[in-house]
C-alpha cells in the first residue's frame, strides 16, 4: 500500500512540473543556484578575503554586489523580447570582438595570474570573452534561421559559423584561455548540429582543429604542464597538480554529510581559489556527496528544462538560441567539476552561478534571463518546432518533458 502510495505521489510530481511554466521553473532554479553560491561563496572566501582585503566579509560583498547586477539583467532579458536580439545580432557580435582584440593589446588589458582576460575601467572589470558566448548563440542561432529561410545551400551555414567559432575561440586561446575556447566552440557546433546540417563536413573541421590545439598545447610549456599535471597530478604534487591534489583531498573528507557549512580547512590556504574555480572542491567537503549531488542534480535540472523551453519555443531562432545557451550551461559544468576531481585538465573555468565571479556571473544570468524570455512563449510539447533536420522534415525532435 505504501508503494502504491509512494508511486501516485510521484506521478503527480511528474504531471505538476508538465504543467508547470517552464519559465517559473527556470527563474526557481537559477534563484535556488544563486542563492547556494552566494552562501559558498561567503564559507569559501573569508580567508582570501581577509589575506586581500583585510575583512573577511569583503568577497562575499563583492559578490552580492554582482548578484545584484546580475538579477536586474537577468530581469530585463527575461523580460525583453528574446526575437529583439536578432535586430543586433551582428553588431553584437562585432562588439564582443572588439573586446577580444582589445584585451590582447597590451596597456590597455588587465593581468592578472599572467594572462590578459580583462578590460578595466576603475576598479571594474570585464571579461570580453564571457560577452562572447552570449554573443556566439544570438548570432548562431540568426545566422541558421536567416540562411535557411533564403534557401541557401549548407555551406552558407556551415562556413560562416564555423568561421566566426573558430577566430572567437583563437582570439580566446591568445589571451591564454582554453577553457572558454573549448566553450565557445561546443556553443557554436550545438547550433550547426541542431540546425539540421551534414555534420561530415564539420567533423572532418572539427578534428582538424583539435588537432591543431593539441600541437599548440604541447608547443606551449604552459599548457603541457597542465596538461601533463592533469595526467597524473600526484606526480606533479608540488607544482603543477597541486590543486587537484588538494582539491581531491577536500572532496574526500567531506564523505556523506561534509564536515559542517563553514567547517572546511581546504580554504585554509591549502586549496588556491576555493571560492571560484574550486568551489566545488568546498561544497563537497563542507557539505558532502550530498551537497555536491544536490549542485549537479539544480545544474542538471537547469539544461533539462532549457531543453524544454528549445523544443517548446515558438519559432525556430528561439529553439536554437536556448539550445546554445544550454550547451554554454551545460559545458562549462562539465568542465569545472571535471577539473575539480581531476578528469580534466585545470582550465580556471566557473562553476555556472555557483562561483564567485563578476562579468561571468552578470553574463550567465543575461543567458538564464533569455532562456526564460524563450520559454514564456512556449507552445504545448507536442506544438514545438526544435527539430533536428529541420530543413527536410524528417528530423527528431529533441525532447526535455
Amino acid at each position: 500500500m505504501t508503494a502504491t502510495k509512494s508511486v501516485a505521489r510521484q506521478a503527480r510530481v511528474v504531471v505538476l512540473l508538465r504543467e508547470m511554466p517552464t519559465s517559473m521553473i527556470i527563474v526557481t532554479l537559477v534563484g535556488a543556484l544563486c542563492v547556494m553560491g552566494t552562501v559558498m561563496v561567503g564559507s569559501a572566501s573569508e580567508i582570501v578575503s581577509i589575506e586581500t582585503y583585510g575583512s573577511a566579509w569583503s568577497i562575499l560583498i563583492r559578490q552580492c554586489m554582482w548578484l545584484a547586477l546580475g538579477t536586474l539583467v537577468m530581469v530585463v532579458t527575461s523580460r525583453m523580447d528574446y526575437r529583439k536580439w536578432r535586430r543586433f545580432a551582428r553588431l553584437f557580435m562585432l562588439v564582443a570582438f572588439g573586446g577580444l582584440v582589445v584585451v590582447l593589446v597590451p596597456h590597455l588589458a588587465v593581468k592578472a595570474t599572467g594572462v590578459s582576460r580583462w578590460i578595466g575601467f576603475g576598479s571594474f572589470d570585464v571579461q570580453p570573452s564571457e560577452i562572447m558566448k552570449l554573443a556566439l548563440a544570438v548570432f548562431g542561432a540568426d545566422l541558421v534561421v536567416r540562411k535557411q529561410e533564403a534557401g541557401g545551400a549548407e555551406r552558407t551555414v556551415i562556413g560562416p559559423l564555423l568561421f566566426v567559432t573558430v577566430a572567437a575561440a583563437g582570439l580566446v586561446l591568445a589571451e591564454p584561455d582554453m577553457g572558454t575556447a573549448v566553450v565557445l566552440g561546443c556553443i557554436g557546433l550545438s547550433v550547426l548540429f541542431v540546425s539540421g546540417v551534414s555534420f561530415r563536413p564539420i567533423l572532418k573541421v572539427g578534428g582538424l582543429i583539435a588537432l591543431v590545439a593539441v600541437v599548440v598545447s604541447l608547443v606551449d610549456p604552459y599548457r603541457r604542464e597542465r596538461l601533463l599535471s592533469f595526467l597524473n597530478p600526484t606526480a606533479h604534487a608540488s607544482g603543477s597538480g597541486y590543486q587537484v591534489v588538494q582539491s581531491l583531498i577536500g572532496l574526500g573528507s567531506g564523505h556523506i554529510l561534509g564536515v559542517g557549512l563553514g567547517d572546511g580547512t581546504e580554504k585554509w590556504g591549502f586549496l588556491p581559489n576555493p571560492h571560484s574555480d574550486f568551489i566545488f572542491s568546498v561544497i563537497g567537503q563542507e557539505l558532502g556527496l550530498v551537497g555536491t549531488l544536490g549542485v549537479l542534480a539544480l545544474l542538471g535540472a537547469l539544461c533539462w528544462f532549457g531543453l524544454r523551453a528549445a523544443n517548446r519555443a515558438a519559432d525556430r531562432f528561439g529553439g536554437l538560441l536556448a539550445v546554445a545557451i544550454v550547451a554554454w550551461f551545460a559545458v562549462e559544468t562539465v568542465i569545472n567539476v571535471g577539473a575539480v576531481i581531476g578528469l580534466l585538465p585545470v582550465t580556471g573555468i566557473p562553476l555556472p552561478l555557483i562561483s564567485y565571479g563578476g562579468s561571468s556571473l552578470v553574463i550567465t544570468m543575461a543567458g538564464a534571463g533569455v532562456l526564460v524570455s524563450i520559454a514564456r512563449g512556449e507552445q504545448t510539447a507536442g506544438e514545438g518546432r526544435l527539430t533536428v533536420g529541420h530543413r527536410t522534415g524528417a528530423g527528431h525532435r529533441i525532447r526535455a518533458g
